[in-house]
């Protein structure tokens, strides 16, 4: 026997309500109710929002809101013919000018930001930083970590947490793909790359064949970190193009010509 199979229904779309969307006017009259009647400009149609439930949408004219619409949704029970106002709205049109998504303030700040007495406390779960030493097996309070650290202080085992390989990582990244890394304009026009710079300071560990510190201060990037394959026109073995040379001065020309030597002629 052979089975039949059927596909599934489609939802139903819901149809516009005649009542409702003859109900113009009570919307119209619930924005009055709401605000000026300057602050609402044209009808600008309906949608309908499911069975028995509509919204009307009106132009505003409200200063400061530009491309915003009002919005007034109407509803109708079952065997009823009057309309009820569910609620009025202000929302942004297609093209409103909105304020930007809300970015957590931890995520707004950036490098230069800071101010002389201003904290940026690092959280202890920072996936950028590894301790240095072990706090043991057992969960510890504040208090106990705090000891734990003065021990570490006393013995000189230095510092509390060092970086970890994902915030290594996440640096070097960041440092080759800013303006002193290899794709910078500067670098592109440069004579030769920092590698071979008598200027450069090598970094020391796993990152010190690809960066360096400029020690030269007629460079851009004194003191900043570069990747060795960055350069810039300070390079230390750079020369002038004999065009680029500026041109010598003649040799001084002795005048013998004296204002005696005039009068006896």
């Amino acid at each position: 026997m052979s089975a039949v199979i059927t596909a599934p229904a489609r939802p139903r779309r819901a149809r516009a309500d005649a009542t409702l969307v003859a109900a113009e006017d009570v919307a119209t009259s619930a924005l009055a109710a709401q605000t000026d009647a300057g602050d609402v400009g044209e009808h600008l149609g309906h949608v309908v929002e499911g069975e028995r439930v509509l919204t009307h949408r009106f132009a505003c004219h409200r200063p400061g809101y530009d491309g915003w619409v009002w919005e007034v949704t109407l509803a109708r029970a079952p065997r009823q013919r009057a309309a009820t106002v569910d609620e009025v709205v202000l929302v942004p049109g297609d093209e409103a000018i909105t304020a930007p998504a809300w970015v957590p303030y931890r995520e707004r700040i950036q490098p230069g930001d800071l101010s002389p007495g201003d904290l940026l406390p690092v959280e202890d779960d920072d996936p950028r930083l590894v301790p240095c030493f072990s706090y043991g097996d057992d969960p510890l309070d504040a208090d106990d970590k705090a000891q734990v650290r003065e021990v570490a202080s006393d013995l000189g085992l230095g510092r509390v947490r060092t970086l970890s390989r994902e915030g290594r990582d996440a640096a070097a990244e960041r440092w080759y793909d800013s303006d002193a890394g290899p794709e910078a304009p500067l670098a592109r026009s440069a004579p030769a790359p920092c590698g071979s710079c008598g200027f450069l300071l090598r970094l020391a560990g796993p990152l010190s064949g690809t960066f360096g510190v400029c020690a030269n201060g007629d460079a851009n990037d004194d003191g900043r970190v570069v990747a060795i394959d960055h350069g810039c026109g300070a390079h230390s073995e750079a020369r002038l193009g004999k065009r680029a040379q500026p041109v010598p001065l003649p040799d001084h020309v002795w005048d013998t010509v004296t204002v005696d030597g005039l009068d006896r002629a």
